[in-house]
């Protein structure tokens, strides 16, 4: 069942005064989850993470607890090999911006997630993979896991249990691409990011050809929530699929814009209600459900489930929630434009599809903007992201193609404005109602 009232759990003190520091996270019941999870065998932490429903929050909503079960057990072949957790924190996609400020407010959180998780699936090393630009995140990581290790909660027998982990924050050179988890794992390894072909998957030969799970900042985060809570209480919140909380980023347009910790399945109206509304005197035009990667909607969409069947039903996606606000001062066509000149500038050329493709949407759109566009551009833009949706290497194509398809689906008259002069919008007016950092 959804309920349509906010949910602040993991955003539940960020304002208080020094909320990222040991103490403050043991008032909150800091590392109560992670004396509970040593006390379980790692497999029944599993499990109980697969009862609870939690799905992963980086963007394909894969159930956690089943990602953590593919890890082989035993003691020959992959099994025998070291384990690995790698948590992408590498976030980057456009208009995504749920876990820097959850790790910038309370980095103890997903310290005692990676514990957790790291016991459940028996890896004796873990690694935060966090975006080198963001020095504060880094600091911040760093400084809560010195603390963990004087603690106790890091390093050798673990509170007793004889369980030991060592965790690294390491610091990426801040390509787009390596947001992708086999390009993470590469570019972790000291080579090039790009991604990898794929059988074999992470879980059986990931990071140094060893059993390695990738897990999102958000979904590490809840699993100690999911533990101190139960099952129970986590599926009280949420919808029957999409059970639990989770964190919302609406940016852009609107009256207050924020992270809004809410249950699966509110719905954009309700959001906004929250956050005050589209800006004052203007109207909603369309938006991203989860970052510029995801399909587009309209106003006709606001009642529609933001959970991952409720998106898949409108031909959208949840993705990583990033709700992006455009209202009608808004130019669509220059909107996708710069979105797409991101993707061609982050394709890290493994693929055809997406090396060419992307290169060739940007001349399009640059020709539509500059009034030199055919009504036969229109054509071609549908048939290049067509070659590019589901048929590059990675999601990459897939993210590059989706704002292309669904802004032509929606506003197919306002890119036929273009053919006529270039872009209807006045220029300056138009480039100073964009969202500042939703687009780049």
């Amino acid at each position: 069942m959804t309920r349509s009232t906010l949910t602040p759990v993991l955003s539940s003190y960020w304002d208080e005064p020094m909320s990222w520091t040991l103490d403050c996270y043991h008032r909150h019941d800091g590392y109560q989850a992670l004396r509970t999870a040593v006390t379980m065998a790692p497999d029944d932490v599993i499990g109980l993470v697969k009862d609870s429903g939690l799905r992963g929050r980086g963007g394909a909503g894969f159930p956690t607890g089943q990602k953590w079960s593919f890890i082989p057990q035993g003691g020959e072949g992959a099994a025998a090999k070291p384990h690995y957790l790698v948590i992408n924190a590498d976030e980057s996609e456009p208009g995504t911006c749920k876990d820097i400020p959850l790790m910038m407010a309370t980095p103890h959180v997903l310290v005692e997630g990676a514990i957790i998780a790291a016991y459940a699936i028996r890896a004796r090393h873990a690694f935060i993979y966090v975006r080198g630009e963001v020095v504060p995140v880094l600091r911040r990581l760093q400084t809560a896991v010195a603390e963990a290790y004087d603690a106790g909660y890091l390093g050798t027998d673990v509170l007793g249990s004889g369980f030991d982990l060592d965790l690294v924050v390491h610091a990426g050179a801040g390509a787009y691409i390596c947001g992708e988890e086999t390009a993470l794992l590469d570019s972790l390894e000291g080579r090039r990011g790009q991604p990898r072909l794929r059988p074999p998957f992470p879980a059986v030969a990931g990071l140094y050809a060893c059993p390695t799970v990738v897990n999102n900042v958000e979904s590490v985060s809840s699993v100690p929530a999911v533990i101190r809570g139960g099952v129970d209480w986590f599926t009280t919140m949420g919808t029957e699929k999409s059970p639990g909380f989770t964190l919302y980023s609406l940016s852009g347009h609107v009256t207050t814009p924020g992270q809004y910790e809410a249950p699966l399945g509110i719905t954009l109206r309700e959001l906004l209600d929250y956050a005050g509304g589209v800006r004052a005197g203007h109207e909603l035009k369309f938006w991203t459900p989860g970052g510029s990667s995801t399909p587009l909607l309209t106003g006709e969409h606001l009642d529609v489930p933001l959970d991952y069947e409720g998106m898949a039903g409108v031909g959208s996606m949840l993705g990583t929630k990033a709700l992006q606000i455009f209202d009608e001062t808004t130019c669509v066509v220059r909107a996708v434009r710069r979105w797409t000149q991101f993707y061609a500038h982050e394709s890290c050329g493994k693929c055809t599809p997406c090396r060419e493709g992307t290169y060739w949407l940007t001349q399009i759109y640059a020709r539509l903007e500059n009034g030199d566009g055919q009504r036969a551009d229109l054509d071609t833009l549908l048939d290049i992201a067509d070659a590019i949706f589901g048929k590059s290497f990675c999601a990459l194509g897939d993210g590059a193609a989706s704002p292309i398809l669904s802004s032509l689906k929606y506003f197919r008259a306002e890119y036929e404005a273009h053919l006529d002069g270039g872009c209807p919008f006045d220029p300056v007016a138009s480039m100073l109602a964009v969202p500042e950092g939703a687009l780049s």
